[in-house]
């Protein structure tokens, strides 16, 4: 009778290494001998291949976390993913972490996701995260995190050899990267009185939704946007056709875009859409989509047209903030269009900002993130992709600072508007390019006081009035235009042929009326 077989425990690079020679047709049998090990360990590896690989991805790979023996995930698995994002954001930057910043962004997260538990961000809980994701202490206090410019150079080299030996034209590159939007944020000094600061607080779960920007090298094809939300379908969609919405929308529970969600959207509309896009260029229908390291999104060789022409290429870790086109002012000048537009609807409307607030919906702020998207101008994504595709750049016009010229014309504005005085060209600036946990950013929360329930309840018209407005033949109240409007918007979002031109007249329309309502309404008190 044999002896017992000594138990082994293979480190993560151990079972990259058997996935690897499997792939090279290595049986099971002879891998169990090499490896001391049972061949239901080998085909357990095999079938959690994606697991492995991802996890293996996910992590620094200076880090050794391949000497690492177990995957053990994260009593808060959502918070895990969204602190290693951020943290990986912050190294790209070039912005130092210590461990004190890293646990209060933790608690951060925790609170703004509206996570339950008894969540502590202690050392124990802060030694435990960087051993899951291999990361190495700080080499010193103050140590700056850069890009790794070394594997920048590295990548650009390697990617224009790729794009000369497959013969692809800018029209056939394209790029696509997420981020988080809190699309109820204004100026903390523009919006949110002193007596309210310490009441209104932030709470960002149900007021954050993440939007993926797609184009190619031109900028002449842009993608709809990709909208994620956690709700399915949001009450504020309610008789909405989603495929009428001018964006892709998916929802999802977790804080970036998961897996199965982008390979739905990369099966379903990335590689339709640019083969249509290829096709009416005369061009061959071959393409590749340049993506991030890829720790959120699937393996490389699980994306690609079923044809195989179209396929995808991941960045090397740490070089976002270098040379990701996205990442070179793409979606910092979407964030700036969004939230130019939304304070222009605030001023345009000229409502109690509570009132504006209450009013602003989840479609809304679709409705205007797709407007602000279609803004950007083609040039500004060419120049995006300079240092990946060099001369690209050459004739896209001069570069001006359209962020400066936004922010200078709304604070001009806002300073003749009631209650946005004290706002200056610096306080919209930094709310430009603020995060959602800086101080220049408020996200006022939904709750209203019984104050204000009592008020809404008085203003509802009975059925008698609603019955009596609605009359042709009579004077049509402010109340009653606005009540059609809004049926005639739901009604729009209904049908499938209509043009997104005509719901942007009548949502324009609808603002007229809200703020032709205020003055009414203001004369009579």
């Amino acid at each position: 009778m044999l002896g017992k077989r000594k138990r082994v425990v293979l480190t993560i690079k151990d079972k990259l290494d058997i996935i690897k020679k499997l792939e090279e047709g290595i049986s099971f049998k002879k891998l169990s001998v090499v490896y001391g090990i049972g061949e239901s360990t080998v085909r357990d590896i095999k079938k959690n291949k994606e697991r492995i690989i991802n996890y293996a991805n996910s992590s620094d790979p200076t880090s050794g976390v391949s000497k690492r023996k177990s995957m053990k995930s994260s009593t808060y698995e959502e918070l895990d993913r969204v602190m290693i994002e951020w943290f990986n954001q912050q190294k790209t930057d070039g912005i130092p972490v210590s461990g004190t910043i890293c646990a209060k962004q933790a608690k951060f997260f925790f609170d703004a996701l509206g996570m339950e538990g008894d969540f502590n961000a202690s050392s124990g809980w802060l030694t435990r995260f960087k051993q899951r994701h291999g990361i190495p202490k700080a080499s010193g206090k103050g140590t700056k995190l850069k890009g790794d410019e070394t594997a920048a150079s590295e990548f650009c080299g390697n990617f224009q050899e790729f794009v000369e030996r497959e013969n692809l034209q800018p029209e056939q590159i394209y790029g696509a990267d997420q981020t988080g939007l809190f699309w109820k944020c204004l100026p903390s000094r523009t919006l949110t009185l002193e007596t309210e600061q310490s009441t209104s607080g932030c709470r960002s779960s149900r007021e954050r939704i993440i939007i993926m920007c797609c184009a190619n090298a031109t900028g002449l094809h842009k993608l709809n946007l990709c909208v994620v939300g956690k709700a399915k379908k949001p009450r504020a969609f309610k008789g909405t056709d989603l495929s009428n919405l001018p964006v892709t929308y998916y929802s999802q529970k977790g804080a970036w875009i998961e897996q199965s969600v982008f390979r739905q959207w990369f099966e379903k509309y990335f590689v339709p859409q640019v083969q249509k896009h290829l096709k009416s260029k005369g061009l061959l229908e071959k393409a590749v989509l340049l993506l991030d390291f890829p720790p959120a999104h699937p393996h490389e060789e699980m994306l690609s047209s079923d044809d195989g022409r179209i396929i995808v290429k991941y960045l090397p870790p740490n070089v976002t903030s270098l040379i990701q086109p996205m990442s070179q002012g793409v979606l910092a000048t979407v964030k700036r269009y969004y939230r130019a537009g939304l304070l222009q609807k605030y001023m345009d409307e000229g409502i109690d900002p509570k009132i504006f607030w209450k009013n602003l919906t989840v479609l809304d702020a679709i409705y205007e993130v797709s407007r602000a998207w279609n803004m950007v101008k083609s040039s500004t994504i060419t120049k995006a992709w300079k240092k990946l595709f060099p001369g690209n750049e050459e004739n896209s016009g001069m570069n001006i600072d359209e962020g400066a010229i936004l922010a200078a014309n709304l604070a001009t504005v806002l300073q003749n508007t009631e209650e946005c005085e004290h706002v200056d060209i610096e306080n919209i600036d930094q709310w430009f390019d603020s995060r959602s946990s800086d101080s220049s950013c408020q996200v006022l929360t939904d709750s209203e006081s019984a104050e204000d329930q009592t008020k809404a309840a008085e203003q509802k018209p009975s059925s008698k009035s609603r019955k009596t407005e609605l009359n042709p033949e009579k004077h049509i109240s402010h109340k009653a235009a606005l009540e059609w409007t809004e049926n005639l918007l739901d009604y729009l979002e209904q049908q499938d042929d209509m043009l997104l031109s005509d719901k942007l007249v009548l949502r324009r329309l609808r603002t007229i009326i809200r703020k032709k309502q205020k003055i009414h309404n203001s004369k009579n008190h």
